[in-house]
């Protein structure tokens, strides 16, 4: 199951002397001598195709994976629920209970607030069974975060389509780059990985581990040197060679913001000179075992760089699940995709239904 979909420059070359001078000490992770990257790809002994699943069961499968994940997060709020709603009327304490136990699962106060409203105008008074309140809560959240259920849209009019991934250190931003391409080669897609984040050098490391398993080149420097250089060079041997997509990995080093924001707006602007339209997307990766601190980095990303859609990472982690729920409410942002383990098949695509019934419990 895919959470990205097919869509349907004024601006000069830069000034070779405005582009640092180690740019054009770039390397890849491929040998010298590789072939162009469309002929990356080795020679694979063809494997039996597949079965091909139902609708109805690929459904299924993504409720499975999506329970399992989000188990920690409904075990929570099933004992919650259980413990208020056990042979008991619906009245004002109850629902000050309910509150509080939203509130403690990291849906925010907003979120809380709307659910309790929801019950009172339509129960209140009223004799009601925990499963009745699960399935109210899984609606009212479904409404919520409805809204935001996005797959990102690759243009093949951009060509190659440049993602720039933020997010703060740890967050899985460097993870979630390699399993987006490895879905994007399993899908015929050309893929070109930069590994941005410069001063770490273990994320260059694992960015080429993640290269190697998708097949796909890893644009690297030296550790220390220019990141806006390197996207730079990136964009450009992507334009030559005639890629689809240019996945960007960032630094993530928040307790010193100003340098972090300098770096991030010098990227952009960089991409721009090759290319006006660039990035094509920016995509924020967040830590749901963080709970409600997502929402500060949430903000500080968006200032700085524009987001246009997220990645929950490590929802099977946590009990905090029901953070995505107040992010919906409060910023907008398209959720792309959310990670429910380890392996690249649990990046899944953000499934409003799945994920609301999955929160709270409940099967399809």
């Amino acid at each position: 199951m895919r959470f990205w979909r097919r869509g349907v420059s004024d601006e000069t070359a830069p000034d070779p002397e405005s582009i640092p001078p180690e740019a054009a000490e770039v390397s890849t992770a491929e040998p010298a001598s590789a072939p162009s990257v469309p002929e990356l790809a080795p020679e694979i002994p063809a494997m039996p195709e597949p079965v091909p699943q139902t609708p109805s069961e690929q459904l299924r499968g993504l409720f499975g994976r999506m329970r399992a994940g989000l188990s920690r997060s409904s075990a929570r709020l099933n004992e919650g629920i259980n413990t208020i709603f056990l042979r008991r009327r619906l009245d004002n304490t109850a629902l000050a209970e309910l509150e509080d136990l939203l509130i403690t699962s990291d849906m925010g106060t907003g979120v809380a607030g709307e659910v309790v409203e929801a019950l009172r105008r339509t129960r209140f008074n009223q004799e009601i069974a925990p499963d009745e309140v699960r399935a109210a809560l899984a609606d009212e959240v479904i409404r919520l975060v409805e809204r935001v259920q996005r797959p990102l849209r690759i243009d093949p009019a951009q060509r190659p389509f440049v993602i720039l991934v933020v997010g703060v250190n740890g967050s899985g931003k460097t993870t979630t780059i390699g399993k987006l391409a490895k879905e994007y080669r399993d899908a015929g897609k050309s893929v070109v990985l930069a590994a941005g984040d410069t001063f770490r050098a273990a994320a260059v490391e694992q960015l080429q581990i993640w290269g190697e398993r998708a097949r796909c080149p890893v644009i690297t420097r030296p550790t220390g040197s220019d990141a806006a250089g390197l996207a730079f060079e990136a964009l450009e041997k992507a334009r030559q060679d005639g890629i689809d997509i240019l996945l960007i990995d960032t630094a993530g080093r928040l307790h010193n913001k100003a340098d972090l924001m300098g770096e991030l707006q010098k990227i952009v602007r960089v991409l721009k000179k090759v290319d006006a339209t660039a990035p094509h997307a920016v995509l924020l990766v967040l830590d749901a075992t963080v709970g409600q601190n997502a929402h500060q980095q949430a903000e500080i990303f968006r200032d700085m760089v524009g987001v246009t859609g997220i990645v929950m990472t490590k929802l099977d982690g946590t009990a905090k699940g029901g953070v995505l729920v107040s992010l919906a409410e409060k910023y907008g942002i398209p959720i792309h995709a959310v990670g429910i383990g380890e392996s690249a098949e649990d990046l899944r695509p953000f499934e409003a239904r799945a994920y609301a019934r999955s929160l709270v419990g409940l099967d399809a």
